[in-house]
Protein backbone atom coordinates (compact mmCIF):
# COMPACT_ATOMS: atom_id res chain seq x y z
CA UNK A 1 0.00 0.00 0.00
CA UNK A 2 1.46 3.33 -1.28
CA UNK A 3 2.09 5.46 1.87
CA UNK A 4 -0.08 8.19 2.87
CA UNK A 5 -0.23 10.55 5.70
CA UNK A 6 1.64 12.83 7.95
CA UNK A 7 4.47 10.35 8.50
CA UNK A 8 5.50 9.94 4.94
CA UNK A 9 5.00 13.39 4.39
CA UNK A 10 7.67 13.71 6.83
CA UNK A 11 9.44 10.84 5.12
CA UNK A 12 9.59 12.30 1.73
CA UNK A 13 10.50 16.05 2.48
CA UNK A 14 13.50 14.24 4.84
CA UNK A 15 14.60 12.72 1.35
CA UNK A 16 14.37 15.27 -0.52
CA UNK A 17 17.25 16.79 -0.86
CA UNK A 18 18.82 13.36 -2.41
CA UNK A 19 16.51 14.94 -5.70
CA UNK A 20 15.04 11.37 -6.31
CA UNK A 21 14.19 10.91 -9.55
CA UNK A 22 11.90 8.16 -7.86
CA UNK A 23 10.60 7.81 -4.42
CA UNK A 24 7.82 5.10 -3.68
CA UNK A 25 6.95 4.58 -0.45
CA UNK A 26 5.30 1.80 1.04
CA UNK A 27 3.59 1.34 4.37
CA UNK A 28 3.85 -2.26 5.36
CA UNK A 29 2.52 -1.76 8.85
CA UNK A 30 -0.83 -4.08 8.32
CA UNK A 31 1.50 -6.57 7.25
CA UNK A 32 3.15 -6.20 10.19
CA UNK A 33 0.21 -6.37 12.84
CA UNK A 34 0.79 -7.97 16.08
CA UNK A 35 4.50 -7.17 15.77
CA UNK A 36 6.02 -5.85 18.87
CA UNK A 37 7.01 -2.70 16.82
CA UNK A 38 3.45 -2.39 15.89
CA UNK A 39 1.77 -3.09 19.01
CA UNK A 40 3.83 0.36 20.06
CA UNK A 41 2.64 2.24 17.01
CA UNK A 42 6.07 2.39 14.81
CA UNK A 43 5.32 2.09 11.40
CA UNK A 44 6.94 -0.42 9.01
CA UNK A 45 7.91 0.99 5.35
CA UNK A 46 9.71 -0.30 2.37
CA UNK A 47 11.48 2.70 0.33
CA UNK A 48 12.53 2.57 -3.05
CA UNK A 49 14.76 5.13 -4.21
CA UNK A 50 16.57 6.44 -6.87
CA UNK A 51 18.87 9.45 -7.43
CA UNK A 52 21.79 10.36 -9.74
CA UNK A 53 22.96 11.30 -6.21
CA UNK A 54 23.56 7.64 -5.42
CA UNK A 55 25.64 7.14 -8.99
CA UNK A 56 29.51 5.92 -7.94
CA UNK A 57 28.37 4.62 -4.41
CA UNK A 58 28.25 1.58 -2.51
CA UNK A 59 24.72 -0.28 -1.75
CA UNK A 60 26.73 1.04 2.03
CA UNK A 61 26.70 4.54 1.06
CA UNK A 62 23.58 5.18 -0.08
CA UNK A 63 21.91 3.22 3.08
CA UNK A 64 23.84 6.25 4.95
CA UNK A 65 22.54 8.68 2.86
CA UNK A 66 19.19 7.40 3.04
CA UNK A 67 19.47 6.98 7.04
CA UNK A 68 21.37 10.22 7.76
CA UNK A 69 18.27 12.14 6.95
CA UNK A 70 15.77 9.41 8.55
CA UNK A 71 17.89 7.64 11.00
CA UNK A 72 16.32 9.58 13.93
CA UNK A 73 13.04 8.78 13.59
CA UNK A 74 14.03 5.19 14.07
CA UNK A 75 12.71 3.34 15.95
CA UNK A 76 9.61 5.93 16.49
CA UNK A 77 8.00 6.73 14.90
CA UNK A 78 9.73 4.51 12.12
CA UNK A 79 9.92 0.77 13.36
CA UNK A 80 11.79 -0.54 10.16
CA UNK A 81 12.90 0.86 6.93
CA UNK A 82 13.53 -1.41 4.06
CA UNK A 83 15.71 0.59 1.56
CA UNK A 84 16.48 0.05 -2.16
CA UNK A 85 18.33 2.39 -3.50
CA UNK A 86 19.59 3.01 -7.09
CA UNK A 87 21.27 5.01 -9.33
CA UNK A 88 19.49 5.78 -12.28
CA UNK A 89 21.39 3.71 -14.59
CA UNK A 90 21.06 0.80 -12.43
CA UNK A 91 17.60 0.70 -11.53
CA UNK A 92 15.63 -2.23 -13.16
CA UNK A 93 12.74 -1.32 -15.29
Amino acid sequence: MRASGALAAELRARLAPLDPLLLDLADDSADHAGHAGAAGGGGHFSLVIVSKAFCGQSRLARHRAVLDRVGDMIPHPVHALAIQAYAPEEFPD
